[in-house]
């Protein structure tokens, strides 16, 4: 491998392009800001005032996704892992870690202080990604030098959002949406210019890995759960919680991963909608997480909240991820017959369920539904079960 070289687009149709290490050591950034963030609104909702922490959870997870989505989408165009790649790219880890170890006090507080020099740190090395790409692709060289200077004039917002901004007043929420509103434009106009050499497959695994990544936080909630039986006093009620949101769980990843071709072409406005609706998918599956975890503890008596109030955030979540899902994958996907429609139809239950404050049990029958209406009969692995394996 040579130290430096020039950073040429990689080849879309490329056989065989599986989720690289560094990619995957770069995710574990991502778990630890996601894993802060719910645990934060997990609290919160335990407490009562889970809708008041709602716009938080919200913007802190807009900005962990988006870290995530700029690194992952210019690596598959891009990466060509040379030295001077991989350490921007350390680079790039470095600033996020700076981020996500305040994630928590971001969270509780709304006082980005050190946060933003992560991400300023973050935005060197994405810059400097950027220029390499102009300098060594002359066909995406307007692409890349409209990312580049995208990047900047949004952290130039951001920095002016901190300073001029109350944490947590009116003007500090629209003003973050104003520069959220900046940095999800930048990759619309930029490839105007030239659409990017992304790889279908290859973002079809990356963004299955971060679904996995969500489900896990599912999983520590459920773990909880299941570990209060080895207590003075075991508690059945958090174990039958714990029972029913692992058959929620069993459901999301088996509806999620139903679909080897999850993306259904490479044409733009799909990959545009594909990629940017999944925030959605993401942000409510870790709110189906801390609502989860919410619930253990209402059934063990440790909150100060209803199980009722709980089933709002857990079936509205739930309705999230399905009806998300039928957008941007089912209802472009030629799906046969009736299940062309399972995952609105089930969105739609969902919501009436969250409406009415359903306990984790009845979503788990639902769930069960939605499989059976929704999932093929198959015995083949996706292609990204097999990497997993």
């Amino acid at each position: 491998m040579k130290a430096i070289r020039a950073l040429h687009p990689r080849d879309p149709s490329e056989h065989h392009r599986p989720a690289t290490t560094l990619e995957l050591l770069f995710d574990l950034i991502s778990v630890i800001a996601i894993a802060a963030v719910t645990a934060g609104l997990h609290h919160a909702i335990s407490e009562g005032h889970g809708l008041e922490a709602l716009p938080r959870f919200i913007f802190l997870f807009l900005a962990i996704w988006w870290a995530w989505m700029n690194f992952t989408w210019f690596a598959s165009a891009f990466d060509n892992d040379d030295g001077l790649y991989r350490v921007l790219v350390l680079i790039i880890m470095c600033g996020a870690l700076i981020f996500a170890g305040g994630a928590d006090y971001i969270f509780k507080t709304l006082d980005f202080s050190y946060g933003l020099y992560g991400w300023i740190v973050m935005r060197v090395g994405m810059i400097g990604l950027w220029l390499r790409a102009a300098a060594g692709s002359p066909t995406h060289r307007t692409t890349a030098l409209r990312y580049a200077a995208g990047i900047a004039i949004a952290q130039a917002g951001w920095s002016a959002f901190y300073f001029l901004t109350e944490p947590g007043s009116t003007g500090f929420f629209l003003a973050g949406a104003l520069c959220f509103a900046v940095e999800f434009a930048v990759p619309p106009i930029a490839e105007r210019a030239h659409v990017t050499s992304f790889h279908r497959t290859h973002m079809i695994e990356r963004y299955g890995l971060l679904m996995i990544i969500s489900l896990g936080e599912l999983m520590l909630s459920i773990s909880h759960g299941f570990g209060l039986l080895f207590s003075d006093h075991p508690t059945f009620e958090a174990a039958l919680t714990a029972a029913s949101a692992l058959v929620v769980v069993f459901a999301l990843w088996w509806i999620y991963f139903c679909e080897e071709d999850h993306m259904a072409n490479a044409e733009f406005m799909t990959a545009f909608q594909w990629g940017y609706g999944h925030v959605f998918i993401f942000g409510a599956t870790a709110l189906v997480g801390a609502a989860i975890a919410a619930e253990v503890d209402v059934s063990s008596h440790h909150a100060e909240t209803t199980l009722e109030t709980v089933g709002h955030y857990l079936g509205f979540g739930l309705a999230i991820i399905y009806g998300v899902l039928w957008a941007v994958r089912d209802r472009l996907l030629s799906v046969p017959g009736n299940k062309a429609y399972a995952l609105l139809v089930m969105a739609g239950l969902f919501a009436i369920g969250g409406y009415a404050g359903l306990s984790t049990w009845a979503f788990a029958i639902l769930s069960v539904v939605t499989v059976l209406w929704r999932a093929p009969a198959t015995g083949r692995a996706t292609p990204i079960a097999r990497h997993l394996h």
